[in-house]
């Protein structure tokens, strides 16, 4: 081997080691930054007719599992979802209110003061408390029903927000990838961009979850857990939502008024599957609306079952009470919660909890006949009231004659939605399903967030100790590069003392 192939040799192993220490210098600045991933350069040996001629560098990689990145995009997904409809479901909870303020209290508390009128019918003190607890409880039922159309609207929203971010992220991957393609082509380093692409694609799984199909030429295929395959080449888009303000009659369907998600001219709003947009669509369209639907149920019993037995205590605003029996899904009682209210002729004349409002005729299956107290009838009329303790808060609407079933099917606005709920028996009981079930929803959201996030937190620590800098191993690298730069510097010293005492042997 002569000294210029050797010099040779040790300038490729300086070239080599040089290029190695400049990428562990960036490992080591880089270590906190989110989505950097290791990188190295491994070496490849230079041989010339049969004979070692140095190391070549070969182009920076990086070491990343896209199985594993495609379970963290999966629980991050869960996560975020979970966390949404949390977030959005915390404002129905806190407006059933504290201990003691839910629908399920008030309408005990109901009873109770009818109870205590009963003992004392002239008393103008108890009167008045009857009918204030029937307008706390009405308030109750508007604050609940305000907060779900509320919540609405924020998943409406929501959905918009979501597909901007899920368009400017594609468009992201979209223009990375064509940054990728030609450097992958000549066979250059794409090691940064695709850390940088990862991360565009993690976001897009937030929003929609998707599994990443990685492809020879460097460009990747996205498909989401709904099966959509989400284009990335679209000039604008590709999905859209157009705005809309949320009522409680409104619905998502090919008859209703709000709008789905778009995938050109598709709308793909059933193939969300999971992610933030996912759920925002399900809030929207199905677990709100039934949250309304079985509110809107209980509220429209409570009036009509009270009205049955002669006393009119609680009407929308037009002074009507709805008949529970007809339809839920384009009556006109969808949205009632949100307008009940003490009757105007109670709320002038408290004394009419005692007398009552109207006449009833005895019908079959239904109550049986009264007559009002009249004008100056007697002070301690009870009949009013002992109907309303048996029948309207009991579970019978005659003696002998079951109350009519509180509706568990057909709700929604299209009729599409059936309730989780069984069917109480009496008012109370319903109502304290309700807001059992109702408040329960978004503890339900969070523990799934916690186990989401809980997953998700372990798969970012597999895949930071597998694919993330170590700070230790990159200083451990640092010192071998370091030996091996030594070594290649004192062969070239070497290299450098033989050819002086050469050309000294030679003058």
């Amino acid at each position: 081997m002569s000294l210029d192939l050797a010099l040779s040799i040790a300038r490729s192993g300086l070239s080599h080691v040089n290029r190695q220490l400049a990428l562990a210098a960036s490992n080591v600045a880089n270590a906190a930054t989110p989505g950097y991933t290791r990188k190295e350069i491994q070496g490849q040996a230079n041989v010339s007719g049969g004979v070692s001629a140095g190391v070549h560098s070969l182009e920076a990689t990086r070491a990343v599992d896209a199985a594993m990145l495609d379970q963290l995009n999966a629980a991050r997904a869960k996560a975020d979802a979970a966390a949404a409809r949390a977030t959005l479901l915390q404002g129905v909870e806190v407006a059933h209110g504290a201990a003691g303020a839910s629908i399920g209290d008030l309408t005990a508390a109901l009873g109770d003061a009818f109870t205590a009128l009963r003992a004392a019918p002239a008393d103008r003190l108890l009167q008045a408390r009857a009918a204030d607890a029937a307008s706390d409880l009405s308030a109750r039922y508007n604050a609940v029903s305000g907060a779900i159309l509320a919540a609405r609207q924020s998943a409406q929203d929501g959905m918009a927000a979501d597909v901007d971010r899920l368009n400017g992220a594609l468009r992201e991957v979209s223009a990375l990838t064509d940054q990728i393609l030609p450097l992958r082509a000549r066979g250059l380093s794409t090691a940064e961009l695709e850390d940088r692409r990862d991360q565009a694609i993690a976001t897009i799984s937030s929003v929609m979850q998707v599994r990443t199909v990685a492809q020879p030429d460097g460009g990747v295929l996205l498909i989401s857990s709904g099966g959509l395959g989400l284009p990335l080449r679209a000039a604008t888009g590709p999905f859209s939502i157009a705005a809309a303000a949320v009522g409680t009659p409104s619905f998502h369907g090919p008859s209703g008024t709000l709008p789905g998600v778009m995938l050109g001219g598709t709308d793909v709003t059933a193939r969300l599957g999971e992610g933030t947009l996912g759920a925002y669509a399900k809030l929207r369209d199905a677990e709100l609306p039934l949250a309304q639907a079985e509110l809107d149920v209980s509220a429209a019993n409570l009036a009509s079952r009270f009205n049955a037995q002669g006393l009119r205590l609680f009407t929308d605003s037009a002074g009507a009470v709805p008949d529970p029996t007809i339809p839920y899904a384009g009556g006109a009682w969808i949205g009632f919660a949100g307008s009940i209210r003490l009757s105007a002729a109670v709320a002038a004349n408290p004394a009419l909890v005692r007398d009552g409002t109207h006449a009833v005729a005895a019908g079959a299956g239904g109550a049986t006949a009264f007559a009002p107290n009249p004008a100056g009838g007697p002070a301690q009329f009870t009949t009013l009231i002992d109907r309303v303790l048996r029948q309207s808060l009991g579970s019978e609407v005659a003696p002998g004659s079951a109350q009519p079933a509180f509706a568990t099917t057909g709700l929604g606005p299209d009729g599409s939605l059936s309730s989780r709920l069984r069917p109480g028996l009496t008012l109370a009981e319903q109502a304290g399903q309700v807001v059992a079930s109702q408040t329960g929803l978004r503890a339900e959201a969070e523990a799934a967030g916690k186990s989401a996030s809980d997953l998700l937190g372990a798969l970012e620590s597999r895949f930071a100790a597998r694919s993330g800098v170590d700070m230790d191993k990159e200083l451990a690298s640092m010192v071998t590069l370091q030996t091996a730069y030594a070594a290649n510097a004192r062969i070239v010293s070497v290299v450098q003392a033989m050819y002086d005492t050469l050309l000294q042997a030679v003058r």
